[in-house]
Formats: structure tokens, sequence, C-alpha cells
């Protein structure tokens, strides 16, 4: 890290010209990224394998359950995006819940911030090339399911990719995984097990449903929401689902779990803004720290 500020500064800089570059890059040269950026954090590594993690909007309670080892701004580590949303503050993790080591993003990138779908995803390969061997997301949605309250948890078991292109089109090559990825199952079954029987003996309340990821930043109007519950939605979003796509075609099993942040009744649709929801989201985020420290204990 002795160059960390010259590092920093230069990938600030450039910022603004990564996706341009990344949008033109060939295969191999992403192959050669996730490797420069794997050597550059493998010394971080600690021993045994590692449960990845990515922590939503306004959720950071997790933070109290990981003895931190390292660290690391996102700006100082080469190839990855800066985080620009308020309430994520771009930092990778390593450290340890319960004696299982965890590599944790504190904070992700969306494509309404500017990237492409292959840079949001970027993390996911490289946390794999680093030996994670299960990945737990979680994410802020609005709810459209008429028994979901704000504050609810809902595990998520299916979705629907309403985001403006797929994180995969475009890398044709045998060592990023399969072109054709199979998405029956996208959520892992016996990671939701756990998570289940997590939750049952805490006594928290854990709903399960579908998952809309649409491109944002922008809230949805009212015939938006209509579509989303005619086509099968239970929340909708503005994440997740490339990270999931990613870690299926890499072989990491995954679970997400969403905090329900605002209620989306068209007909009784109510005014809300971002620091809302982040405020709904920070007010769930104990009891969703504890549920994911209680399973990544039981991950093996």
């Amino acid at each position: 890290m002795g160059d960390g500020g010259t590092r920093k500064g230069r990938y600030r800089m450039q910022q603004g010209i990564i996706t341009r570059i990344f949008a033109a890059m060939t295969n191999k040269e992403w192959l050669a990224a996730i490797d420069t950026t794997t050597a550059f954090l493998s010394q971080y590594l600690l021993d045994g394998p590692a449960v990845g993690i990515v922590l939503g909007t306004g959720l950071s309670a997790l933070l109290n359950h990981i003895e931190v080892a390292h660290a690391i701004s996102y700006a100082d580590i080469p190839h990855f995006a800066a985080s620009t949303v308020e309430s994520h503050k771009g930092q990778l993790l390593f450290g340890s819940i319960a004696g299982r080591p965890v590599i944790a993003m504190q904070g992700r990138f969306h494509y309404y911030e500017g990237y492409s779908l292959q840079e949001i995803t970027f993390p996911i390969r490289v946390r794999k090339a680093l030996g994670c061997t299960q990945l737990l997301l979680s994410n802020a949605a609005g709810g459209m399911n008429p028994r979901f309250r704000k504050g609810d948890l809902v595990l998520i078991d299916d979705h629907i990719n309403l985001q403006n292109g797929n994180p995969l089109t475009g890398l044709n090559n045998a060592d990023f995984g399969p072109r054709f990825v199979d998405m029956s199952a996208p959520y892992d079954a016996g990671v939701m097990d756990i998570i289940r029987q997590e939750a049952a003996g805490m006594g928290l309340s854990l709903h399960t449903g579908v998952y809309a990821a649409v491109s944002g930043p922008n809230l949805e109007t009212r015939a938006e929401y209509r579509f989303l519950r005619n086509i099968g939605a239970d929340m909708v979003g503005m994440s997740t689902v490339p990270e999931v796509i990613v870690a299926n075609q890499v072989g990491l099993p995954c679970a997400a779990i969403s905090v329900i942040t605002d209620e989306c009744d068209p007909d009784n649709l109510k005014a809300v803004d971002i620091t809302e929801i982040i405020a709904a989201a920070g007010r769930a985020d104990a009891g969703l720290s504890r549920l994911m420290a209680a399973v990544v204990g039981k991950l093996e």
C-alpha cells in the first residue's frame, strides 16, 4: 500500500474514462484485468475459503459482526470503479465472522452511475478468483406485494432482469464460464435453506419473493408499479441481478435478501425520496446483519 496515495489519485483522475476503456476491452484484456486485481488483493487474504458479501443501500451494521483485518478503498484497487452513491462508502473489507473469512463490499456499483454491466460485476469475478465459495447479497427494494411492509426482510428466490443489457454480453471465452448460463435456479437452494432456518431460530419474519431489477435512478410511476406487479414481481430495485447472473456463470453459489424500504401501492402511492429509503434500510439493518452473520457461521 506504499503507493496508495498515487494510485488513488490516478484512478480518481481517470474515472471519467474508465468506462469507455472497459467498453473497448477485448476478452484477453478483461482476463488480464481480473488477474491484475486478484494478484493485488491476494496479499490481504486470510487463511481458508472466504464468503463474499455485498452490502446494499443503507446497510452497514454487518460491520459490527466483522473482525476487520484490512479495509481497502475502491480507489486503491486496480480496475475497480468508484462508488458514487452517498450511502455506499466504497471499501473492500477483508476479515472474519465467527472465524470464517469474509470479503465484503461496503457499497456496490450500479448501472445508473454510468458504469457498464461488466464493470458492475467485475468484483464478483475477482471474488471467485480469490477463492470465495459462496456469495451473500443485500439490497434496498420497493415492496409491491401488498403483504410486504416497510422494514420487512424478503429472501429473493427468483428475479426479472429489466435492466438495459446483460453483463455476459461480449465476453466469449471459456475462462469466463459458459456463455449460455442456465438460470432455472439462480439462487442456491442450500444457502437459502440455511437463511430460512437461521431466521426462524431468531424469530425474524422472512418473506420470499421475486425481485425485478430496473435501470433507475428514478423511482417508478404508478403505471410502472402496476406493470411490474402484473409480470410477477414482488419488489423492485436497481441492483443485484447483474451480480447474480455473473455469480451463476462463474459457479459461485449465491443468495440475496431485500429490505423493503417503501410500500409501492400504485393506488395509494406516496412521494418518497432517497433519504427516507436510506433511513428505512437503516432501521431494518440490525436484524438483517444478525441474520447474515449467523448464516456465514453455518456455511461450509
